[in-house]
């Protein structure tokens, strides 16, 4: 299976995160989980303020479903580890979870792909099986539902793939300007995309990753 690799001891895991970054950029990937750079604009705020409301919530119990909230996770296998908002435990399907977003639905399926490592570490960790789970977007208010059927496996674990051997080797991918991504990312003035015009390094690498 694509991105299967031998067991990552628990020290030299990397964060889910990172493979949401990877897939919107993998120039900001690096700046963040390489070089240590962040920076805070509007949405990234609206972001942290969305999930301190949801990890302020309280685990809940009803007749069918418990909710549990802030639920650490890793998988060994694919090398990641992070926190799921909020997983529901249903009687009658099982665990269900639910990453929470504060925009709107994607074009692209970084957030699809984030949720899905989540499950992956519950799979992995319960030896349980999770067909689908939820992104709740904060802008819509509504949930989107996501099936973890083979193709967002396998792009989910080629991505961790990816990311981890970025990680290890340490470099980091020339900028390439994209307009609509490079003017909302909080780390524009650490990235300065429009220094270097390189049109072929980030777009080749990610349309092999969503396609194959």
């Amino acid at each position: 299976m694509a991105g299967t690799r031998e067991l990552v001891g628990e020290d030299d895991l990397i964060p889910i995160s990172a493979l949401q970054h990877m897939l919107y950029c993998p120039r900001q990937c690096a700046l963040i989980h390489l070089e240590q750079h962040w920076a805070e604009n509007r949405y990234t705020a609206e972001g942290r303020v969305l999930h301190a409301r949801v990890d302020s919530g309280t685990n809940e119990s009803r007749p069918s479903v418990r909710v549990e909230r802030s639920v650490p996770v890793r998988s060994l296998r694919l090398g990641v580890t992070g926190i799921v908002d909020v997983v529901e435990i249903h009687a009658d399907r099982g665990l269900y979870p639910i990453e929470y977003k504060r925009g709107r639905p994607k074009s692209h399926r970084a957030d699809e792909v984030q949720l899905c490592a989540q499950a992956l570490c519950l799979e992995e960790m319960l030896d349980t099986s999770i067909p689908e789970g939820a992104l709740f977007y904060g802008r819509s208010r509504r949930r989107k539902s996501v099936e973890f059927d083979r193709q967002l496996r396998h792009v989910t674990e080629r991505v961790a793939s990816d990311t981890r051997n970025m990680i290890e080797a340490g470099g980091t991918p020339l900028p390439e300007y994209e307009p609509r991504k490079c003017d909302a990312c909080s780390l524009n003035e650490f990235c300065q995309p429009r220094a270097v015009r390189d049109p072929d390094t980030v777009n080749n690498w990610l349309h092999s990753a969503i396609e194959s």
